[in-house]
């Protein structure tokens, strides 16, 4: 019967099969989670936009008058801006009476000799400036400039999106917290197991007078290599998927953000190599300061 020699293990080369696997694995619920929040950002970030703020005027205004609050309410940092578009327009008391009749059906200039509809200013606020207290302030500041009447806009929508993001927002910490705990306690389990087959190299290595930093070195610079390399997997994936969503499912594109999808990519072949590096890092630590009955 023939002797096959034993393959010699390499300081540092272990089975990387299943940590690649599994790192990409966990990276890629990570990134699938990071997607979902994307989304949702962008979703919020519509319906706010949605919210509008009217300015009424007082009646019989000059032009020129109506066009120094309209300088004045364009200078506002409160304003939201795409682009070069301030979200910033002005609707005559003519064009409010039309939209009136077009809505209702009911056409009150049949009975009503003048219009009592006003012309108003109607413009979008920042989303950083839409909690309640901040639009109570800008209220307040608008109401100020002369030749304002009223200012309105959908308090109580406003208040109930508030509350409800704050009430997502804590479920969501408490979720992504749980994600993250259960993320990094798999990746170190993975590589411990993994590198549990080096242990005797590693005791070895130490008798003939290595130390530690040499011992560290191939084992901590293939792990940073593989935690890019699922990192960049996880990252393929999650792209392919989002693109097959965009292709098969109506309005999906719309809640997509490319820049932060970028920025998540990004995170997740960084946070790869660094988990697998703390990981390592710490499995080697650990065969390194055990003794020699320990190790059996």
């Amino acid at each position: 019967m023939a002797n096959y020699p034993r393959k010699k293990k390499t300081l540092g080369h272990f089975k990387f099969g299943s940590v690649l696997f599994s790192t990409t694995l966990s990276l890629f619920i990570v990134g699938l989670f990071g997607v979902i929040l994307i989304q949702a950002k962008t979703l919020t970030s519509m319906i706010r936009e949605n919210i509008e703020v009217q300015v009424f005027l007082e009646k019989n205004l000059e032009q020129k008058k109506l066009d120094a609050i309209r300088d004045n309410l364009s200078k506002r940092s409160f304003i939201l801006q795409k682009g070069d578009t301030l979200n910033l327009r002005f609707v005559s008391d003519e064009e409010a009476a039309a939209t009136f009749i077009e809505s209702t059906g009911e056409d009150f200039t049949q009975f009503l000799e003048d219009n009592p509809l006003r012309d108003s200013f109607v413009l979008t606020i920042a989303e950083e400036f839409q909690t309640s207290e901040q639009l109570e302030a800008i209220v307040a500041e608008i109401e100020a400039i002369p030749g304002v009447f009223e200012v309105s806009y959908m308090t109580d929508l406003v208040d109930s999106i508030n509350k409800n993001l704050l009430k997502v927002s804590i479920v969501l910490g408490g979720f992504i917290l749980i994600l993250i705990i259960t993320v990094v306690m798999l990746i170190n389990n993975t590589i411990r197991l993994a590198l549990f087959s080096q242990r005797f190299l590693i005791r070895s290595m130490q008798l003939v007078g290595a130390t530690r930093g040499f011992i560290r070195k191939p084992f901590l610079s293939r792990a940073f290599l593989f935690g890019m390399l699922a990192g960049g997997f996880a990252s393929l994936i999650l792209f392919a998927l989002v693109k097959y969503t965009q292709a098969n499912i109506e309005g999906f594109a719309m809640l997509q953000n490319q820049q932060l999808l970028l920025v998540l990519f990004g995170i997740l072949v960084t946070v790869g190599g660094i988990l697998s590096v703390l990981s390592t890092l710490r499995a080697v630590n650990k065969y390194l300061n055990m003794s020699l009955d320990e190790l059996y």
